[in-house]
């Protein structure tokens, strides 16, 4: 057992800068002294010192022997991995080191349809043929659902030669799938488990909440750290646990997608958010849920106002268990948008939500918030319920459009010199050359290499209307499209 205690990169930087050797390296602004004064008068000095480079004291993040090797294991044994990187390209680069790791050069990996963009870009940087597979809709609420066991096996039995499954777990929405069955499934194939679990690291310090993915048999899980359990923007951990893994590949992917000149500051804040977790993280986390399962029961008192519950959601459409941390909040029933609510928090009562969908706006609850901030939720929510009372339901949402067809690989089509730029409104029928993603939570309706489908086109059009934030098309507008011929 290691001592969790321990915080050994905060206390390689800390014992270097009482050093303060006469500095001749990168980074250029010396300490403090070649920071704009402003922003030293208003956030003080001393954090300019945990701004370094490459020194013999604190370590090498691409040949991690000392200081980062150290604070690396300690997540490692924390989060129950066999052994874990520090991510300072975000869970991004942890989500393209998977899927390059698992499958490369026509080789075949399954991608669920609500995997985040970076999955794309994985299967554009290693080539791998994309095995599609759809979470289940559930109907009331408009989420996408989990991924069954039963979809794996029809999957892989479909696709023998299939070399890996990723699946997102927990979702933007708390929303997890039963990853201790699906790990069955992929190991009776031979084939590696990857989980998406940017929104659940801190699943693993409570029985409250759905457990961890490493825990219940995944072999790779990325988690952003800085999501919910207090590292900065931008740190994340890709941990792996399993013998099907090559961990000298994935390594040296890791030097593909990784910078290298890595944030020291970032780094750090990923030591001090493990240390943070290690020794009051169950603490912490069982009183973020005590807050937001009291938010949650007084939002439902509220009439007009829903808030989704475990009983709303478990067991149906793939849903395996909810992380109650997440409020999906919905004002439908006074016929309001989520779109409209979100907005409506923000300019008038200084309450700013994570996304908005169609029919809900979500809330993130973490250990760092304080009852105060649930108080100012509720208590909107139930001003805009009495000035909406009167309001007609909305009518059901536009169902999320199928799968359109694959034509060719992501990575064909991103690569393609047969590619020309039309009007968005003549794109269907047209194999795209660009992905095109609603963001947040930034999950391609269409991929590179598909065909655009009418249900696709006529779905976007809809947020391009809305002037919906958009990512992936070089014409962020919507005006044009690039397509392959």
């Amino acid at each position: 057992m290691l001592d969790q205690n321990k915080t050994p990169l905060f206390d390689a930087i800390m014992y270097y800068d009482s050093k303060r050797p006469a500095y001749f390296r990168i980074p250029g602004h010396r300490y403090e002294k070649g920071i704009n004064p402003r922003w030293r008068e208003v956030v003080g000095d001393k954090i300019f010192g945990f701004d370094l480079t490459e020194t013999p004291i604190v370590d090498d993040l691409h040949n991690a022997s000392g200081a980062i090797k150290d604070a690396q294991d300690l997540a490692a044994e924390l989060w129950g991995a066999d052994y874990t990187h520090f991510l300072v390209n975000g869970s991004t680069c942890g989500n393209q080191v998977a899927v390059i790791t698992t499958a490369v050069n026509g080789e075949k990996v399954c991608i669920p349809r609500n995997a985040h963009k970076s999955a794309l870009m994985g299967l554009i940087l290693g080539g791998a043929r994309p095995v599609y597979i759809a979470p289940y809709i559930e109907d009331e609420w408009g989420l996408q659902g989990g991924i069954t066991a039963e979809q794996a096996e029809k999957m892989f039995q479909e696709n023998p030669d299939c070399k890996g499954l990723m699946v997102v777990s927990p979702s933007y929405y708390g929303i997890t799938s039963n990853i201790a069955e699906l790990a069955r499934v992929c190991h009776s194939h031979g084939a590696i488990l990857m989980v998406d679990e940017a929104h659940g690291a801190h699943c693993y310090f409570s029985d409250k909440l759905p457990g961890g993915a490493i825990a219940q048999g995944a072999d790779i899980a990325v988690q952003s750290i800085h999501k919910v359990t207090g590292s900065f923007t931008q740190s994340s951990m890709i941990h792996v646990k399993s013998e099907l893994v090559d961990k000298a590949q994935l390594e040296a992917n890791l030097h593909l997608v990784q910078s290298t000149s890595p944030s020291y500051v970032l780094m750090t804040s990923l030591d001090m958010a493990r240390h943070y977790m290690a020794t009051e993280g169950v603490m912490m986390i069982d009183r973020a849920l005590e807050l937001a399962r009291d938010a949650r029961e007084r939002i439902n008192s509220i009439p007009g106002m829903r808030c989704a519950t475990k009983e709303d959601l478990e067991g149906k459409a793939g849903i395996y268990k909810l992380d109650e941390t997440r409020l999906t909040i919905s004002a439908a029933r006074l016929g309001l948008t989520g779109f409209a609510l979100k907005e409506m928090l923000f300019n008038d009562y200084n309450v700013d939500l994570e996304l908005a969908d169609y029919r809900n706006v979500l809330a993130i609850v973490t250990f760092a918030n304080e009852k105060e901030d649930l108080d100012r939720l509720v208590e909107a929510l139930a001003d805009i319920a009495k000035k909406y009372e009167s309001g007609s339901p909305l009518p059901p949402a536009r169902r999320l459009p199928a799968q359109p067809e694959f034509v060719i690989t992501p990575r064909e089509a991103y690569f393609s010199k047969n590619k020309r730029r039309i009007a968005w409104s003549d794109c269907r029928g047209h194999v795209m050359a660009e992905y095109i993603a609603p963001y947040p939570p930034g999950i391609p309706l269409i991929y590179q290499g598909e065909r655009m489908s009418d249900d696709v086109w006529e779905y976007l059009e809809e947020v391009r209307a809305r002037k919906g934030h958009i990512h992936g098309p070089s014409d962020v507008s919507l005006e044009t499209v690039l397509v392959v011929d």
